[in-house]
C-alpha cells in the first residue's frame, strides 16, 4: 500500500470528549470518527486492524470445529419473548416497529436466534455436538456510553453457540473454546488472564471470562501469584479470616458514640481497630403471598459487600437495598445505629464468614447515638445465617490455600459461558437419542469483543508518542520512510526496490510517498503505532545502509542494504 492511495487523517489534539487514552489515540490516528453518541465510523486505518483481529478469531474458530454463519441483526421479537429476555433485559436491549406494527430487537447477542436455527434442523444425536458461529454488528443501548470503543453502543463481536448431547459433551466443548481463546489472545500479542467468573444474567453454570491486563480497566481481577487460582471480583471466593470463633472475654455494654453513624468513626471513637467492628445492610424481598421480608447483612467494618454474593443467598435473588422508612420501621432507628441485638421486629441475619467467626465485635444498638461493644454469638444475638458476603482484598488467603490473593485491573474482552439447558428449555429445542426419546440440548455460548480488543490492546500499549500495536493486529506491519522520495532519485530507486521486495516476501507494508518532512512524517507513524519503520536517506545509501527503528526501540539500528529484507522478516518472526 502507497500511502498517497490510503486515507491518513491524524489529528494533532484530541476532542474534548475523549475521556481515555485508547479513545484519545484512536481519534487523533484517525481510526475512528464520532457519529452519535457511542456510534463510530470505523475509517480505514482502523478497519484493517479489525479485519486483522477478526482473520485471528476466525483461524482458531475453524481449527477449533466451529462452523461459520451469519445471524441478522434485527431479530423478531417472539423468539426473545420465549425466553422471557424481552421484558428483563431492560432499556439496554434496543426495540424498533415494522410498518405492521410488529416488535423486533436491534441484538445484543444471538441466543434466541441460534436456537431456533438448530432446533429447527437438528433432530437426531448423530448431529450433534455441534458449534456455529458469527462475527456480527451487535447494539447495546448504554445508559451512559464512554470511552470509544470501550463502552460504545454499536459494536462488533464474535459470538459462538455449541450444542451437545449431555453435559460432560457440553464440558468438552466448553473447554476447546477456553483453548481456542487462549490461542486466540496469544496471537493478538496481549497480556491476559483468564478468570472465573458469575455468569449473571445471561444464565447458566460456570463461566470465565478474559482480561486485557491494563490500569484503566473497569473490573478487579483477583489471583494467586503462588498458584493458578483466577476469578473476576464477583466471583473470587473470600475465606474466614480467623479459623475459629475466641471465646467471649467482654460484658454487653450499650455505649455512647454521639453522631458517630460510620464504623471507622466509632472505631476511631472508641481506640480500636476497624475490624472489630461490624456494619449492618438492610435489604428488603417482596413476597406475593407475604408480607415483605426484612434481612441484615453483616460485613467487618473493614469489609464491602458484593451484591452478586448477596444475591445467591437463598431467599435473596431478588433482593433490594431497604427504603430508611422501612430501616426506621424494622429496626427503630436511621441508618448507622443498626445491629443484630433486639431489632424492633423479626429479621432474618446473614453474617459474612468472617463475621461470623469474630467475638466481642461492636455494632449498632438501634438506637441513635449508641453502639454495643462486647457483642457474641449464641449469648447476645442467635447464631445467623453464615455466607460469602464480601468482595476480597489483597492478602487475603487464596481459597485453594496455596497462598496470598492479589488484585489487578482488567478490561473484560471475552467471555465463555456454560449454559445448560437455559434456553434450549425454553425453546424446546431437542434432540432424539439412542433409544428414541427427546433430550434437551445443552449449550455453551462464548464471545469476544472485537472492536472493544482494539481499545484494550492501545491502554497496553502507548507511550506519549502515540499507539504501540502488537505486530499480529498492527494496520500494517512495516513502514519505509524515505527521505525525500518525490527529489532524490537513488532514494526513490531503493526505496521502489525495498518496497517490492517486502511486498513479494508477504510483508504487509505501507510506504509513505507522500512527500512530507521527515519530523512530519515520523510523528504520523509513531502516532498510529506501526510497530516497525525503515527509513531510505541519502546519505545513508552512500555508506551502503539503511535504518530499522522498532516501534519501542530507543534508537534506530543502521542495516546494510542488502540484508534489510531478511532483518526486517527476523524481527517480524521473532
Amino acid at each position: 500500500m502507497r500511502a498517497s492511495r490510503f486515507f491518513i487523517s491524524t489529528l494533532k489534539e484530541a476532542p474534548s470528549d475523549a475521556e481515555i487514552i485508547s479513545h484519545k489515540l484512536m481519534m487523533r490516528a484517525g481510526m475512528i470518527k464520532r457519529l452519535g453518541s457511542g456510534i463510530y465510523t470505523y475509517m480505514p486505518m482502523g478497519l484493517r486492524v479489525i479485519r486483522k483481529v477478526e482473520n485471528i478469531v476466525r483461524e482458531e474458530m475453524n481449527r477449533a470445529g466451529a462452523v461459520e454463519l451469519l445471524m441478522p441483526v434485527v431479530q423478531p421479537a417472539e423468539l426473545w419473548q420465549e425466553t422471557g429476555r424481552w421484558d428483563k433485559m431492560g432499556p439496554e436491549l434496543m426495540r424498533v416497529k415494522d410498518r405492521h406494527g410488529r416488535d423486533y430487537a436491534i441484538q445484543p447477542t444471538s441466543e434466541e436466534v441460534i436456537t431456533d436455527v438448530v432446533r429447527a434442523d437438528i433432530k437426531s444425536y448423530r448431529q450433534l455436538p455441534v458449534n456455529f458461529y458469527h462475527i456480527q454488528t451487535k447494539f447495546r443501548d448504554e445508559r451512559r456510553p464512554r470511552f470509544g470503543l470501550m463502552r460504545g453502543r454499536e459494536f462488533t463481536m464474535k459470538d459462538a453457540y455449541s450444542f451437545d448431547r449431555d453435559v460432560a459433551g457440553m464440558q468438552q466443548s466448553y473447554k476447546i473454546m477456553y483453548d481456542a481463546y487462549v490461542r486466540i489472545f496469544d496471537r493478538f500479542g496481549l497480556q491476559f488472564r483468564a478468570v472465573a467468573a458469575d455468569n449473571g444474567a445471561i444464565g447458566g453454570s460456570g463461566s470465565h471470562e478474559f482480561h486485557v491486563i491494563a490500569d484503566i480497566g473497569e473490573d478487579a481481577l483477583v489471583y494467586c501469584p503462588q498458584s493458578d487460582f483466577a476469578a473476576n471480583m464477583e466471583a473470587a471466593e473470600a475465606v474466614a479470616l480467623s479459623a475459629s470463633r475466641p471465646a467471649a472475654s467482654q460484658a454487653l455494654v450499650k455505649t455512647p458514640t454521639p453522631g458517630k453513624a460510620k464504623c471507622e468513626h466509632v472505631a476511631e471513637l472508641l481506640k480500636l481497630p476497624l475490624s472489630h467492628t461490624v456494619k449492618s445492610i438492610v435489604l428488603t424481598v417482596e413476597k406475593e403471598d407475604a408480607d415483605k421480608e426484612v434481612w441484615l447483612l453483616l460485613l467487618r467494618g473493614d469489609h464491602e459487600l458484593n451484591e452478586v454474593k448477596a444475591s445467591k443467598v437463598p431467599g435473596l435473588a431478588n433482593y433490594r437495598f431497604a427504603s430508611e422508612g422501612e430501616i426506621v420501621e424494622w429496626f427503630g432507628t436511621k441508618p448507622g445505629y443498626l445491629g443484630p441485638v433486639d431489632p424492633k421486629k423479626p429479621i432474618k441475619v446473614v453474617a459474612d464468614r468472617t463475621v461470623s467467626n469474630m467475638s466481642d465485635f461492636v455494632c449498632g444498638a438501634n438506637e441513635e447515638d449508641f453502639h454495643y461493644t462486647g457483642v457474641n454469638w449464641g449469648r447476645d444475638v442467635p447464631e445467623p445465617i453464615v455466607a460469602d458476603l464480601r468482595n476480597v482484598v489483597a492478602g487475603d488467603p487464596s481459597p485453594d490455600g496455596k497462598g496470598t490473593l492479589a488484585i489487578q485491573r482488567g478490561i473484560e474482552v471475552g467471555h465463555v459461558f456454560q449454559l445448560g439447558t437455559r434456553y434450549s428449555e425454553d425453546m424446546q429445542a431437542t434432540y432424539l437419542d439412542e433409544t428414541g426419546k427427546p433430550q434437551l440440548m445443552q449449550m455453551g455460548c462464548y464471545g469476544i469483543g472485537v472492536t472493544r480488543i482494539l481499545g484494550a490492546a492501545i491502554e497496553q500499549n502507548f507511550d506519549d508518542k502515540g499507539i504501540i500495536w502488537p505486530t499480529a493486529i498492527a494496520p500494517f506491519e512495516v513502514v519505509v520512510c524515505p527521505m525525500g522520495y518525490d527529489r532524490n532519485e537513488a532514494v526513490k530507486a531503493e526505496t521502489d526496490k525495498l518496497y517490492d521486495a517486502l511486498l513479494a516476501a508477504g510483508v504487509d507494508v505501507i510506504l509513505d510517498d507522500r512527500g512530507e518532512r521527515p519530523g512530519v512524517m515520523f510523528a504520523d507513524w509513531e502516532l498510529i503505532g506501526v510497530p516497525h519503520r525503515i527509513v531510505v536517506g541519502d546519505r545513508g545509501l552512500k555508506e551502503g545502509k539503511l535504518e530499522y527503528q522498532g516501534r519501542r526501540d530507543a534508537t534506530a539500528t543502521p542495516v546494510a542494504l542488502e540484508e534489510m529484507l531478511a532483518f526486517v522478516q527476523m524481527r517480524l518472526n521473532g
